[in-house]
């Protein structure tokens, strides 16, 4: 039990005893209690706002009912002070041997310290990257890969079982055009000289495909009727392409559990199932499907389609799941794989580029329907980025045709950098990755900040090794408060997690991070001016311990984070 959540515990106790005194309701809600940093640091530790939460619900006021909890707090031996603050909150400094305790606690965990269960094991699906098999991965693809794989690895860390999903898009046109595609190159093989029209793709990643076609088939299909290759082709492509695309997520530390086929779920009727039990439930029904709103069109004709009822979920119009040709439209093939996916899972987190803003309200109105609101679904959108070089845009990948694959990025900065920069944001803010500043040794760039501070505890226990330093026993009470200070932030990374898991942010680890190096490069720079803030002292052997001790827990706290992330803490900087 990490300190954030002990004195969560401890919260408990003071309200269950103010409730067996009478002085407190017994079936007053707690969720929304918290146990907090206070925002200014010279208030407190810690903060909670358990009085001003409860008091209205008790019929009491929050300053006096503050005043009670406090004193039940003030009790703990782990409590240097209590105060109430305002109108009922509460303020509390802790014992210096406390933050020492904490700092041994980090130690003691290891790997597993910030790891939670506040999961509880319940299972949640996240279904990222899915992008047409249609060519390798490219930039546009990255971000959204790096977000669902580090937020797959956080909610398992806070105590979730993770499905990763990859939902593979085989059965709409552009597997169709991927299918001519290749048949060009398959000519080409064959001795013929051909030209890619526009609207199809001209990348020459699909060069060995139409070779290795016309190794197994000769010229059979050269000119035979589209009918008659067009499955073939498209099978074999697809096929092609995923292979593509798994390498290349692999090169990223990426790696699907499940790789779900949109062809194979419409074969298996999931579509018509769905549409049976909205049905049954009136949420589904036939009506005239009226022209975009805000548009005059000629030609349109209303046309008479199976509409879901999703204004009765927020959205602003019905929407329909089928086209007039009878075949599914993006929507209705989404409802039926969102259905799928919830049987399996207790919740669902999709993953979507920021131009897919406008189906959100559906496909939330959907899934709510078709779970009966039991299945907590969340989308996350994901901006796209901007690849420059020292400032300007950067030229397109000559080899895929029309992008720059996020292997050639890989390749030129390393797996490692991609991941942390694709996370120094909110997913859903603009991003520019300049290929000159994401390497550059500075503190504006996140990536080397935070390596440079687990680097420089690296580098302490060889300088301490050099100079004979042996640290059989540590006696920690040779840290101050200025050494104490740390630990008051380090001890914060569990709580961190806890809020990231439950806002389904994973960049709140990168930020946490950031600051962590920062409070340690900003020590380790106070020995600069002030030799006895050094963390290497070899006149003092006990002060150097007990320094080598506090800046090993943070570098465990690094490594954790940076575990999170996918990225793999650097031990010397180069």
């Amino acid at each position: 039990m990490t300190l954030y959540t002990r004195f969560a515990a401890h919260l408990d106790a003071a309200l269950d005893a103010l409730v067996a005194a009478g002085d407190l309701p017994a079936d007053l809600n707690r969720a929304n209690i918290t146990v907090e940093p206070p925002r200014d640091v010279t208030h407190g530790d810690l903060a909670t706002n358990a009085a001003m939460v409860l008091a209205k619900p008790a019929g009491t006021n929050p300053r006096v009912l503050a005043e009670k909890i406090a004193a039940a707090l003030e009790g703990l031996d782990e409590v240097a002070s209590v105060s109430v603050a305002g109108p009922g909150f509460i303020n509390l400094f802790l014992t210096d041997d406390t933050w020492r305790a904490e700092l041994s606690a980090i130690r003691d965990a290891g790997d597993d310290y910030g790891r939670s269960t506040q999961g509880k094991g319940t299972t949640v699906n996240i279904e990222y990257v899915s992008a047409n098999p249609t060519g390798p991965m490219h930039m546009g693809h990255c971000r959204g890969a790096v977000v669902g794989d580090a937020l797959a690895a956080l909610l398992e860390f806070a105590g979730h079982k993770v499905i990763r999903e990859y939902y593979v898009n085989d059965a709409g046109g552009q597997v169709d055009t991927l299918a001519r595609s290749v048949h060009l190159r398959y000519r080409e093989a064959l001795g013929e000289t051909v030209e890619i029209p526009e609207g199809l793709y001209p990348g020459d990643y699909l060069v060995p495909v139409g070779q290795a076609l016309a190794a197994e088939f000769g010229d059979r299909y050269a000119d035979a009727p589209e009918s008659e290759w067009l499955v073939l082709f498209r099978t074999r492509a697809v096929a092609a392409m995923l292979v593509l695309i798994k390498e290349d997520l692999a090169l990223l530390g990426i790696h699907h559990d499940l790789f779900s086929s949109e062809a194979e779920l419409q074969a298996a009727g999931k579509p018509e199932a769905a549409e049976h039990d909205l049905r049954a439930r009136g949420l589904i029904y036939d009506g005239l499907l009226e022209a975009p709103k805000g548009q005059e069109l000629e030609d349109w004709e209303p046309v008479v389609l199976p509409l879901f009822r999703s204004t009765q979920f927020g959205d602003d119009q019905d929407r329909p799941i089928k086209k007039s040709n009878g075949q599914w439209t993006y929507f209705g093939a989404d409802l039926a794989y969102h259905y799928q996916k919830a049987q399996t899972a207790d919740a669902l987190i999709d993953i979507w580029g920021a131009d897919h803003a406008g189906t959100v309200k559906r496909i939330v109105a959907a899934v709510a329907a078709l779970t009966g609101g039991k299945t907590r679904f969340d989308v996350k959108l994901v901006q796209m980025v901007r690849l420059m070089r020292n400032g300007e845009p950067i030229k397109m990948s000559k080899r895929a045709g029309n992008f720059v694959t996020l292997a050639d990025v890989v390749r030129e900065v390393g797996k490692d950098v991609v991941r942390f920069t694709m996370l120094t944001r909110k997913s859903d803010a603009q991003m520019d990755f300049d290929f000159a500043k994401v390497v550059e040794a500075s503190k504006d760039n996140p990536v080397f900040y935070v390596n440079y501070a687990h680097a420089r505890v690296a580098s302490l226990h060889r300088r301490a090794a050099e100079a004979g330093i042996v640290c059989d026993a540590v006696d920690l009470s040779q840290l101050d408060t200025e050494d104490l200070a740390l630990v008051k932030l380090a001890a914060q990374f569990p709580r961190i997690v806890d809020t990231a898991a439950a806002a389904r942010e994973p960049h709140r680890i990168a930020f946490y991070l950031y600051d962590l190096a920062a409070s340690l490069h900003a020590l380790w720079n106070v020995g600069n001016d002030r030799p006895d803030r050094r963390f290497l002292l070899p006149d003092n052997p006990a002060m150097t311990c007990a320094r080598l001790f506090l800046a090993d827990a943070l570098a465990q706290i690094i490594r954790n984070g940076l575990s999170i992330m996918g990225v793999e803490a650097a031990q010397e900087m180069k």
